[in-house]
Formats: structure tokens, C-alpha cells, sequence
């Protein structure tokens, strides 16, 4: 089922564009085909009288949520990112809502002191409560920083990662970042006392997926610098033990491909690498040295630029998502997007999907960041990268369509220039989508015939 690049260019009128979509994708695929939608994904986005938000026909959004909302600590912060919704009772849905606030942040975080890890940081997490009475909002997490992605777990937790190696003392920081931190969607009692999951390793975290099966969890790092982020696996001392049991600690490994010290330099879909393998992490807490230049031996360990989402699968695999890679940028070769596949039974790792533009200036279909499965069966990702923003779809047939346009996203002196979407998630009715507008930060129920 290959991507069909003439189609798509069709369809969003970008033909001679240079859009290049190769790889397949039918693995990627959870759902029964027979939900799967056809005829280019829901058609053409119809423009937003408010201005707001472009949708194809017969779909409808509502404002959730706004940064300067009104809220229960006086304003809703800003940098909405990642996002994961849970059924709650009822009716309602929770959406625990990740906030990459750094110091100085246009709105912080602003928790009350038991909610607060570190007094100096401004980041954090909101829970939404989206019912029949309405919506309501609390801060169930603060004092973290830069908090990008993540993940759920089996027991319906969410894992809030920081994007950060800030340590103790810069920036007047009281304690050291770039943890993981547990946030029950239920009871804010368990979000007291916040602590960091120091055993999963001290770096720029950026998402996580658990096996369902073993409770082993997988760790994307999106760092810079003397070389690019790794992919880690943390094997739990109490696998599968619910909420907390992830404190109990566990041994933290990074991901060594034999022969490949940096994914960019793999060109072609459907690429297999058998024999993966796994290094213990000698120092998860980077105490002197960063995680991913640590000692590993001769080998090394395999690189990434821009690692980002992460999910499980279904088919019992891992998935996760590195957004591009640009040689000017220190990779050994370039691309626009790729989506890789770990089996943990079968110990390969196989590229599923590459992007690729000979256009330089096309901005449509590249550079994936979160990525989650519609109900459908197919991919919906979330557009990284300065631009108009869109969330990206195709269709279980390997059909690619666009879905939505944030029309906030005008770059003018009015609207900001960085308007990407983020945290793209269903409910469980598999009705409903919720995504966030990264700035102006603003999150999105969206319902309409996904099961078309």
C-alpha cells in the first residue's frame, strides 16, 4: 500500500509541488479496514468563518480551552503540547495537557505548593474535565520544565516528559530536570509531592509508549548538541504494578543498531535491521555526562535527529517518529520525516515510512511530530515546524489527506508564526478528537464521521 503521491498533489492542488511520499504503511494499521475511509481521506478543507480552524465538510469543532482562559489558578498557561484523553465517569472525558514552558513563559504554570516540583520552573501540566455541565480545569502538575510529549500507560495514567538537561543551579533552578513524572487523571492527591521518575533516565525526553504485555516502556530523546538523541528502553523493577510502581526503579537501556550510528543515513522503506541491541545506560542520572554520550565501547550506540512520538501498536510493536533530519544541522544525511517499527519479539527495527520534498519550499506532508491512530485504522499527525500548520492524515489504503489548517497561524503582527498542532488524540468513543494549537495555545473537541 504505497503513499499515492499523484493523488494527494491532486488533491491539495500542489501539483509539479515536488512532494515525494514513499513507504508503506498498512503495518501501522489497528482498526478494521472496513471503517477505513476512501475517495482522498473527508475532502477539502472548508475555510473557518471565525477564522480559527479549516475542517473538510460535516465536521465541527468547539473551543476547550485558551491560554488566558479563565481558570482555577487565574490563567491557563501557555505552550500546549502533548495530550492524552481518558474515559472518566459518566460522560466526561479527562485531558491531561502537557505545557513546554521554560522560565520566562509568556503565561507559567501556576500550582499550588504540593503540586510543585521545583519552585523556579514553569511548566507543568493541566487536567480538563469535558462533560455535559461543561469544562473544567485544574492544574494537576508545575514546577517541571519544558513538557513536551509523553505517553500513557496500561493503568491510564500519563507520563509528562521534560524536554530539558537543566540542571541544579542554572537558571537559578532549585533541582535537576529532564525526568519523567506520573499524573493521575483522577485523583489529584496521587500528583502530591511530585516525584521524578529518576530510574528512566535524566535527558530531553520527548514521548514514551509501554508494552501493554511486559511493562517495558520505550523513550524517544529529542537533544541537540554533541551528537542527537537516542531510543531507550526501561525495563521496571515492578512491571505493570499501577500507579507508582514506576518508582520502584529499573534498569535503563539505549538502543544500538549494529552497522548504523545514525538513522538518517536509511534511505529506503521497509528496510530491516535484525539483531538489535540493547546497553545498559552507566549513569541514567547524566551525573557528569549526557546519557547518549556516554561510554558504550567501540560500537557506540544508534543516533537520531529530532526524535518525537512515540505509541504501541496494536501488532505488538513499538512505533516512533523522527520528525527530519538536515546534514547542515550535524546528520549524516537528510530527510523530512520517518516512522520506525521495533518488534520486541522478533528484535528487528524496520523503517516504515520516509518523507522526502525535492521542493524546499513545499510545506505539506513533512516533518511528523505527535502522531496518533484515528478511529479509522489510519495515521493523523500533527505538523512540525514553522509555516502553516495542518494535521495530516491517510487512510488505511495509504491515501494521504489533510484534515484541519490552524488558520491562527498567519505570522503577522496579530497572530504568532508558531501555531503547529500537537497532542492530537481520541476519546474512547472513537467520535471525538481533541488537538492542541501550540501558541496561541488553544485546545480543540473536534466531532464529525470518522468512521465514514
Amino acid at each position: 500500500m504505497g503513499l499515492d503521491r499523484r493523488s494527494f498533489l491532486a488533491q491539495t492542488g500542489i501539483m509539479g509541488a515536488g512532494v515525494a511520499l514513499s513507504g508503506t504503511i498498512d503495518a501501522l494499521f489497528t482498526a478494521a479496514p472496513a471503517l477505513a475511509g476512501h475517495g482522498g481521506g473527508y475532502g477539502a478543507l472548508v475555510s473557518d468563518p471565525a477564522g480559527l480552524l479549516d475542517l473538510p465538510r460535516g465536521f465541527r469543532y468547539r473551543v476547550l480551552s485558551r491560554e488566558r482562559g479563565t481558570a482555577p489558578a487565574g490563567v491557563a498557561p501557555s505552550s500546549f503540547d502533548g495530550m492524552a484523553a481518558f474515559a472518566g465517569p459518566g460522560r466526561d472525558v479527562r485531558l491531561v495537557r502537557n505545557h513546554e514552558n521554560r522560565v520566562g513563559a509568556f503565561a507559567p504554570v501556576v500550582a499550588p505548593a504540593e503540586l510543585t516540583y521545583d519552585p523556579v520552573a514553569v511548566g507543568g501540566t493541566t487536567t480538563l474535565v469535558v462533560g455535559p455541565r461543561g469544562v473544567a480545569e485544574q492544574i494537576s502538575l508545575g514546577g517541571t520544565s519544558t513538557n513536551c510529549a509523553g505517553g500513557v500507560t496500561p493503568w491510564r495514567t500519563w507520563l509528562t516528559c521534560e524536554e530539558t538537561e537543566i540542571r541544579r543551579g542554572e537558571g537559578g533552578h532549585e533541582k535537576d530536570h529532564g525526568f519523567i513524572f506520573e499524573v493521575d487523571p483522577w485523583r489529584t492527591d496521587r500528583n502530591v509531592d511530585p516525584t521524578p521518575l529518576t530510574a528512566m533516565g535524566r535527558f530531553a525526553h520527548e514521548a514514551i509508549c509501554v508494552d501493554p504485555r511486559t511493562g517495558v516502556v520505550y523513550e524517544t530523546e529529542d537533544a541537540y548538541g554533541e551528537k542527537f538523541g537516542c531510543f531507550y528502553r526501561f525495563l521496571p523493577r515492578r512491571p505493570l504494578g499501577g500507579h507508582g510502581s514506576l518508582r520502584a526503579g529499573g534498569r535503563l537501556q539505549v538502543m544500538r543498531v549494529p552497522g548504523v550510528a545514525d538513522l538518517s543515513t536509511v534511505q529506503e522503506p521497509g528496510a530491516v535491521f535484525g539483531g538489535v541491541e540493547w546497553l545498559d545506560v552507566p549513569d541514567p542520572l547524566a551525573t557528569s555526562v549526557p546519557v547518549r554520550l556516554q561510554d558504550y565501547g567501540p560500537g557506540g550506540v544508534t543516533h537520531a535527529q529530532k526524535l518525537e512520538g512515540a505509541w504501541w501498536g496494536a501488532d505488538g510493536a513499538a512505533y516512533f517518529v523522527s520528525s527530519f533530519a538536515v546534514r547542515e544541522h550535524g546528520s549524516q544525511a537528510d530527510h523530512q520525516g520517518q516512522v520506525w517499527r521495533y518488534v520486541p519479539a522478533a528484535n528487528t527495527l524496520t523503517l516504515v515510512v520516509v518523507f522526502r520534498s525535492t521542493d524546499p519550499e513545499a510545506d505539506l506532508y513533512k516533518t511528523p511530530d505527535n502522531i496518533c491512530m484515528t478511529p479509522a485504522g489510519g495515521l493523523m499527525l500533527c505538523q512540525d515546524g514553522d509555516g502553516d500548520s495542518y494535521l495530516m492524515g491517510t487512510t488505511v489504503d495509504g491515501e494521504p489527506y489533510l484534515f484541519a489548517r490552524n488558520r491562527q497561524n498567519l505570522g503577522t503582527e496579530s497572530a504568532p508564526s508558531y501555531g503547529e498542532f500537537a497532542g492530537a488524540c481520541f476519546a474512547d468513543d472513537r467520535r471525538t478528537m481533541y488537538v492542541n494549537c501550540y501558541a496561541p495555545g488553544t485546545t480543540f473537541e473536534i466531532t464529525g464521521p470518522f468512521r465514514r
